[in-house]
């Protein structure tokens, strides 16, 4: 993956985006058109909610121009109900559903995991011993015992992504010496509503160093995230 910045929102069809961003009278099928004129990169969220096919993947890689990126969040069935706990499988139908629907377009591939996963070195070990290390992985965690040296070296040792947030509960460090740096903003303090004021998008561009990099805006309840992501986008121009 060659080094750049990419800027871009977890969701698109938004109602609240219309007159602030979208024209008035867009409707939602005509919104990914609109929203890939200006951003290169999109967060897939509903993979989340609903195993994806290949068949969903390949209509994505279609409506997309040819220099765009998609980053596809994980299922919860692998990392709320099973926590990487027998699910070889269905992990590894993931990777390849992924990688025959996206092909080149395919960027980050994210697993969050819930808050009450804690962590324990067992837990680590077998978070690393289930990815496929062949794909570019970035890993959420919801619960603040993750940062710690123990985790940072294991996945810089596996080439593995520690994913920097900015969350109501949770330390807001931006990690830049993983293979590339991976940023969800979420909101605070109200999560997926709050909006980040200039200084906060400039102090995250100013320790950012130019290697790969995605910065992700799911402050999207409201016209918060796309106004985000539309002014970190000019700070980078």
């Amino acid at each position: 993956m060659k080094n750049e910045i990419l800027i871009g929102c977890s969701s698109y069809n938004n109602r609240y985006w219309k007159g602030i961003f979208y024209p008035d009278n867009m409707t939602g099928k005509d919104m990914f058109q609109f929203y890939y004129q200006y951003f290169r990169t999109y967060e897939f969220n509903g993979s989340f909610y609903k195993f994806p096919t290949v068949r969903i993947f390949e209509n994505w890689y279609k409506k997309a121009p040819d220099n765009f990126i998609f980053s596809v969040k994980a299922p919860k069935e692998i990392t709320h109900i099973k926590q990487f706990i027998d699910c070889e499988k269905l992990i590894s139908d993931f990777y390849k559903i992924c990688e025959t629907g996206l092909k080149e377009k395919l960027g980050c591939i994210l697993f969050q995991f819930p808050p009450s996963y804690n962590f324990t070195t067992e837990r680590l070990q077998n978070i690393i011993k289930n990815l496929d290390l062949g794909f570019t992985n970035v890993i959420e965690f919801r619960h603040a015992s993750w940062w710690n040296e123990e985790v940072w070296k294991a996945f810089r040792d596996n080439r593995i992504t520690f994913c920097s947030v900015s969350h109501p509960k949770l330390p807001s460090v931006i990690f830049t010496d993983f293979p590339l740096i991976y940023i969800r903003l979420h909101g605070v303090p109200e999560m997926f509503y709050s909006s980040y004021s200039s200084k906060e998008l400039l102090d995250i561009k100013n320790v950012i160093d130019y290697k790969s990099v995605f910065i992700y805006f799911n402050n999207t309840a409201s016209e918060a995230g796309i106004l985000n992501a539309l002014e970190m986008k000019r700070l980078f121009v």
